[in-house]
C-alpha cells in the first residue's frame, strides 16, 4: 500500500461540500413550504370559525366587522403564522398575509387567507414569488335548512 495519494479525502471535501450545501438548502426550502402550507391550513380554519362565530349578518354592524373584527382576526392569525418573528418570517419567506376583506353572499361568507412568498434570487435560479391561497366557505348564521334525501321527502 503506497501513501502517494496524500489529499485525497480532501479534495473529495472539497468537491462534495458545496453539493452538500446546496442540497442541504434546497431540502430546507421545501420543508419550509410544507411547514407553511400546514400552518395556513390551521389558521385559515381559526379565521372561519371565528368569523362564523363572531360577525354579524344584521347591516348595521357591518362596519364593526369590517373596521374591528376582521383586522383582528387577520392580526392573531398573522401571529400564528410567524409573520412577528423576523427568523420565522424569512425562513418561510413570507412576503405579504391577508384575509380581510371577507366576502359576504347570501349563503355563505368566503374567508380567503392568502400568503405571498418572496422570490428565489440565486444566481441560476430566479424564480417569481407565490402566492398561496386557502379558502374557506363559512354558512351565514340562520337556521339550517333540514337535509333531506332525495325520494325520501314527506
Amino acid at each position: 500500500m503506497s501513501l502517494d495519494r496524500t489529499g485525497q479525502a480532501t479534495t473529495e471535501v472539497v468537491l462534495l461540500l458545496p453539493l452538500f450545501m446546496f442540497f442541504l438548502f434546497a431540502f430546507s426550502k421545501i420543508f419550509a413550504v410544507l411547514v407553511l402550507v400546514q400552518k395556513m391550513e390551521i389558521a385559515s380554519y381559526y379565521a372561519a370559525r371565528r368569523w362564523q362565530l363572531e360577525s354579524h349578518r344584521n347591516v348595521s354592524f357591518e362596519s364593526f366587522d369590517d373596521n374591528s373584527l376582521c383586522p383582528d382576526i387577520e392580526s392573531n392569525v398573522k401571529d400564528y403564522l410567524g409573520w412577528n418573528v423576523p427568523r420565522t418570517k424569512n425562513f418561510l419567506g413570507m412576503d405579504s398575509v391577508k384575509i380581510c376583506p371577507v366576502q359576504r353572499t347570501q349563503v355563505w361568507n368566503v374567508v380567503t387567507l392568502t400568503v405571498n412568498t418572496r422570490p428565489i434570487t440565486m444566481p441560476l435560479i430566479q424564480t417569481g414569488s407565490y402566492a398561496f391561497e386557502v379558502v374557506k366557505y363559512v354558512p351565514n348564521r340562520d337556521r339550517p335548512i333540514a337535509f333531506v334525501l332525495p325520494g325520501l321527502a314527506p
